[in-house]
């Protein structure tokens, strides 16, 4: 069902329903992950300020990422403003606060912590003035991002006691993650009287297959301490998969795709039958592709080989995380400053850059024949993914052989959602802007049967 798609030339350049022009969304009847049917509206045509409302929340260790929509009677979901706290618990912290289709306001105080900043969060939604919520008691749902959710959640789960003692264990395997968001799930939970929803990062990946996600180690460590391949970023992939469908007219269940989700944070996934199959992020989000920061895939002798040289397990462990990827090559882990001083002749730069797409290029190989070359599309996603034209080109460089092609004009003005392969390729080559906040205003809604 392709409502909005427009055929204006024999160049085909199909506009989705949730373009990233519009701010209003359908939400579906039927299962969590089963989302397709998204209607189209203008966002300056604001909602209802006493329609039920979720608001989705993504607490950081020191942040909280926000965003208000409004749900329609039809299933229509409007995203009314967003917003993201910054340096919480820091001496001085930052508010930014935007209403959608105005200015971005900037709010500078200290947050103590996160009950401090979701409180000035309320006083922001429901200003007399300015709130887009006009009675606490709209807000029927809040969904939250918890990026691990190990093995026991295959699907968003509304927050029980027992839910959230599940979400505790699994902190074990998201130290740096998993804590923070159980903070925003606490601190919520006191401030809105409705059901609280978690959205889990790993919970797509729960289709990927044993011999995909199980490490040649002792079995032991995986019965006794669950070390496995989980993968990340779910919530995108889920929400590609659907746009991807929907974009192929094609049954999600019939879907196949390779997606590369490339931002700070990259990874990739294959797509079978609209099912993960295979993802390159494993134990934690560290394993896998070069990342800003992140070194990706490499050595584990790496570790006790480098504590010859005084550093411990946590120390290498901080720098693989913090101080690796393209920051580690060449200094800068901003793809934009990487090109510009790659272009200019910049070795370290160039050196980045080339680990970077060889890796990328190494799991779309992987990939192809995880699919058996059955590929409808690769899609590509995420800032880099979707900002950046030089690496689209040089990830789908010299494929020809492989059915993968990109034309040159398509790409140079690919925007929204598009393809940037010549007409009638064996395998098309796609960009989609994800929007994982819309995905997990979705699931939460389904999950706590708002409109039942």
């Amino acid at each position: 069902i392709l409502r909005g798609v427009t055929t204006s030339s024999l160049r085909v350049s199909r506009s989705l329903p949730f373009a990233p022009s519009s701010k209003s969304y359908r939400i579906p009847p039927g299962p969590q992950y089963h989302l397709s049917g998204f209607s189209f509206k203008n966002y300056h045509k604001m909602a209802d300020p006493m329609q039920p409302m979720c608001v989705v929340l993504n607490a950081g260790s020191s942040s909280v990422k926000y965003a208000l929509f409004a749900l329609g009677g039809k299933g229509e979901a409007t995203q009314l403003c967003s917003g993201l706290v910054e340096k919480v618990g820091a001496e001085m912290g930052i508010l930014t606060h935007e209403n959608e289709g105005e200015d971005k306001i900037k709010i500078e105080m200290a947050f103590a912590d996160h009950a401090v900043a979701l409180d000035k969060v309320i006083s922001l939604l429901t200003d007399p003035e300015t709130g887009k919520v006009k009675d606490i008691a709209c807000i029927k749902v809040v969904g939250h991002r918890v990026v691990h959710g190990g093995e026991k959640f295959s699907a968003a789960t509304v927050i029980d006691e027992e839910t959230l003692n599940a979400i505790k264990e699994a902190a074990a395997l998201a130290p740096l993650h998993n804590p923070a968001n159980i903070t925003g799930i606490e601190v919520a939970t006191k401030l809105f009287n409705c059901p609280q929803v978690a959205v889990f990062d790993t919970a797509f990946h729960m289709t990927v297959p044993k011999e995909a996600y199980m490490y040649a180690i002792p079995h032991e460590c995986y019965e006794k301490y669950h070390i496995r391949s989980y993968g990340f970023h779910g919530t995108s992939y889920m929400y590609i998969t659907q746009a991807a469908a929907m974009y192929l007219n094609k049954p999600v269940e019939e879907t196949n795709l390779i997606i590369c989700h490339l931002g700070n944070g990259a990874s990739m996934c294959a797509v079978k039958c609209g099912k993960s199959v295979e993802t390159s992020m494993g134990l934690t989000p560290l394993e896998g592709l070069v990342m800003g920061t992140r070194s990706g895939d490499i050595d584990p002798a790496f570790i006790n080989h480098m504590s010859a040289h005084d550093m411990s397990a946590s120390d290498v462990t901080n720098m693989l995380n913090k101080k690796s990827g393209l920051l580690g090559l060449c200094g800068d882990s901003d793809m934009r400053s990487v090109m510009t001083r790659a272009d200019e002749g910049d070795e370290k730069a160039k050196c980045a850059l080339g680990v970077y797409i060889h890796r990328v290029r190494k799991y779309l190989g992987a990939y192809l024949v995880t699919l058996e070359g059955n590929v409808d599309a690769i899609v590509f996603t995420a800032g880099v993914g979707e900002n950046s034209k030089a690496v689209r080109k040089l990830v789908c460089a010299d494929l020809g052989r492989l059915g993968i092609n990109i034309e040159d004009e398509l790409n140079e003005n690919a925007k929204g959602c598009c393809e940037i392969s010549p007409i009638g390729a064996s395998i098309k080559v796609m960009k989609i802007p994800t929007n994982e906040e819309l995905c997990i205003t979705q699931q939460s809604v389904l999950a706590a049967k708002i409109f039942e």
